[in-house]
């Protein structure tokens, strides 16, 4: 049960993450983002095997975003969020109750989107989230092979970077200061990992058309990913709590869409 995120389809998944994602950016309150943020977390910690510490440490540039976020929202507010009394002055800046509390809503909405991505990011395997593609959504082959292709490179080509440095540095060539020897750095580094980008590229292109790999989209596939119950109710736990939080807030009188109270 711990890891049940982890085995939930990427596709639904991802469903269950935009569409709160998306419906929160709607909303000007501080109780509505508050509450989901805490659902958010619980989740996170009761569903996943992510340690907090990890978490912790990814989660900490949301947290210097969002406050940044919140504080410009307060000194830039428009008329339509900068309602009732001024509460303090800053050089030519009026921060008023409404801008206060559009601020700290921007920055919990923040903090939701960056709860939200990491529970996604760090639950999700990126092969099985591309063959989730090809075969729930119907998304071409030629595609999401030709994604996953890329993102093996990515290792590949950071290990050749530092094959490159401990070269240069064998032979002596030190690093050039100023704009133009970053320039002549890049150069050096740009050119030996595009030939070899290439080389690869070529090497993976006919591998695949030699397997019989013609981007057909109506083919079989060895690892087949389906929608199961647990999927569905995971997105329906998502988006359900999300609707409870909504009418809560509504029946309460903390609702703001927009900047309209409901």
């Amino acid at each position: 049960m711990t890891c049940m995120i982890s085995s939930i389809n990427p596709s639904i998944k991802m469903v269950a993450v935009l569409i709160p994602g998306i419906l929160l950016g709607l909303t000007y309150d501080v109780f509505t983002p508050l509450l989901y943020l805490m659902f958010i977390l619980v989740v996170t910690f009761t569903m996943t095997d992510i340690p907090i510490t990890r978490w912790l440490k990814l989660f900490s540039p949301f947290l210097i975003l969002a406050s940044g976020f919140a504080w410009t929202t307060m000194l830039y507010a428009n008329q339509t969020f900068s309602g009732g009394e001024t509460l303090f002055s800053f050089w030519i800046f009026e921060v008023t109750a409404g801008s206060v509390q559009t601020g700290i809503s921007v920055g919990l909405r923040s903090l939701c989107f960056g709860a939200l991505s990491l529970m996604f990011i760090l639950t999700t395997d990126s092969t099985k989230l591309m063959l989730s593609f090809m075969q729930q959504c119907k998304l071409s082959p030629k595609i999401t092979y030709g994604i996953l292709a890329g993102y093996r490179f990515l290792p590949i080509f950071q290990h050749e970077l530092q094959i490159i440095r401990q070269a240069h540095r064998i032979r002596g060539v030190t690093r050039e200061q100023g704009i133009k020897g970053r320039v002549n750095q890049f150069r050096r580094y740009a050119i030996p990992l595009l030939a070899n980008g290439i080389r690869k590229a070529e090497r993976v292109a006919i591998a695949m058309e030699s397997k019989g790999f013609t981007g057909d989209p109506d083919r079989t596939h060895y690892r087949k990913m389906v929608a199961r119950k647990r999927d569905w109710l995971f997105f329906v736990l998502m988006i359900g709590v999300l609707m409870t939080v909504f009418a809560l807030s509504y029946h309460l009188g903390y609702l703001k869409i927009f900047g309209r109270q409901f």
